[in-house]
């Protein structure tokens, strides 16, 4: 059994223990002895392992068990104590198996003996076990394929530096990816590649920890670093020197501080939870709108069939999440033959655009079969408008940060969308692809709630194009 699959257990067991003691005080509140014989209660049996799942989920939503050697204690402690306390209210106040009460302050004393036990359970396993973690970690018994990026004088010095250090942080040094065409700055560390070569040598080497030491005449090349790191999502961590602090600033989010040697950049987008609950809004949404406007849907239909000849529906496929392709679905707009010539960017007053169409497309209207895409888990209410291939080829060329749009999922609306609509050419996407990558920067649902209000108001006032 692995660290973090032996952590998960011992918080189920101490979630446990901690209930079993709590209905035995439970029992002595009642004047029953507190023993086995308390205990033969129904209500404890199913308590016993439906508040352990519980916490188990909650944990799993909130919590972090992706890797117990890389868990901070003080910060584990403090999370431990606050989602102890939540979970403490919710379940007092709505899974309480017995509601015996001696006067007021029963429920008061009941809820701190909860607190506490679970509490305290919970957070001393977990120290032994991450001390425990992190004293394996120090002494060598524990490390992660490491490489490094950069081979100038600051990478030196970091690698010496880092392997000279009596409590191991955890790297196990693979090679290194040159930037220039000098010797070896390393003793017994090969180089395996340049910048261009990246992302294999990550693959072939099974790397979770990347270094970046550059030198400052080599700065330019951060940006083209992170583009290629940035792929690999929450598959690797990506480290830097303290001094390309300044060149990362609004360009990406920082979290933790290892020491006075490394800062730690932070790849995740949302929280889990946050993850969750917008999966869990598009699916409602989405229910919502194809049930309550089918009559629209049906009224749209019948428009579309009687403007021009050809299907009602429009299907294209476009790229989606992790560059996966899927074909969306919109209200035909225009002709039939619209694209006989090839793929062509909608414009203003475009002459392939129906009548109906084009007062479908003020109100992107047209749009609205894409609530099925966003059912089915190909797209979300908000996220950057997916694209076709042969247009993202174009934008890479200009733009090849482009790509960090393809790890979240593609969206009905977007902050780019509401600004700029429909692109009408090459420039325009660029300019809208500004806004995309800020909102992938700054993803939460209290941005989501924002964009779809704008877009409410772009819809009511007909000012889609």
């Amino acid at each position: 059994m692995t660290a973090t699959r032996t952590y998960q257990l011992f918080d189920f067991l101490t979630a446990m223990l901690a209930w079993t003691l709590f209905f035995l005080y439970r029992k002595w509140l009642e004047g029953i002895t507190p023993g086995w014989a308390a205990l033969n209660d129904l209500n404890f049996y199913y308590g016993i392992f439906i508040i352990p799942v519980g916490w188990h989920l909650f944990y799993s939503l909130f919590d972090d068990y992706r890797d117990v050697y890389r868990m901070a204690r003080l910060a584990t402690l403090s999370r431990t104590f606050f989602l102890t306390f939540f979970g403490v209210v919710f379940v007092f106040f709505t899974l309480m198996l017995d509601d015996f009460v001696k006067d007021y302050t029963t429920y008061y004393t009941s809820f701190g003996v909860l607190f506490g036990l679970h509490f305290v359970l919970t957070a001393t396993v977990r120290m032994v076990l991450l001390t425990r973690a992190h004293q394996r970690l120090q002494a060598g018994l524990v490390s992660f394929p490491t490489l490094l990026v950069g081979d100038g004088l600051r990478a030196a010095e970091l690698y010496k530096e880092l392997i000279s250090m009596k409590k191991k942080p955890g790297y196990r040094f693979v090679g290194y990816i040159g930037l220039t065409e000098g010797h070896p700055p390393f003793e017994n560390l090969p180089r395996l590649g340049s910048l261009p070569e990246l992302s294999k040598v990550i693959a072939k080497h099974k790397i979770e920890d990347v270094l970046i030491a550059m030198e400052p005449e080599e700065h330019i090349k951060l940006t083209d670093t992170l583009d290629r790191l940035f792929d690999f999502g929450e598959k690797i961590h990506i480290k830097i020197i303290p001094d390309l602090y300044d060149n990362l600033l609004g360009n990406v989010r920082m979290n933790e501080v290892y020491g006075a040697v490394l800062l730690h950049i932070r790849q995740e987008l949302m929280p889990k939870w946050e993850r969750l609950v917008k999966r869990m809004m598009d699916v409602g949404v989405s229910l919502a709108v194809l049930v309550g406007l089918s009559w629209l849907y049906v009224y749209i239909m019948l428009r579309v069939r009687m403007s021009s000849p050809g299907p009602v529906f429009y299907r294209q496929e476009r790229v989606g999440l992790n560059g996966k392709p899927f074909h969306l679905v919109k209200f035909r707009s225009m002709r039939t033959d619209a694209e006989q010539d090839g793929p062509q960017l909608s414009q203003d007053d475009d002459p392939r655009v129906t009548k109906w169409g084009a007062t479908m497309r003020k109100y992107r209207l047209d749009e609205l079969p894409n609530f099925w895409n966003v059912l089915v888990g190909d797209m979300s209410l908000v996220g950057p408008r997916p694209e076709r291939q042969f247009f993202i080829n174009q934008i890479v060329e200009k733009a090849p940060h482009y790509r960090h749009l393809l790890k979240v999922r593609p969206g009905i609306t977007s902050w780019g969308q509401v600004k700029y609509g429909y692109a009408s050419n090459l420039n325009e996407m660029l300019q809208r692809l500004r806004f995309d990558i800020l909102y992938i920067e700054n993803m939460s649902l209290t941005l989501d709630i924002k964009i779809m209000f704008y877009t409410v108001m772009v819809l009511v006032r007909g000012e889609g194009k």
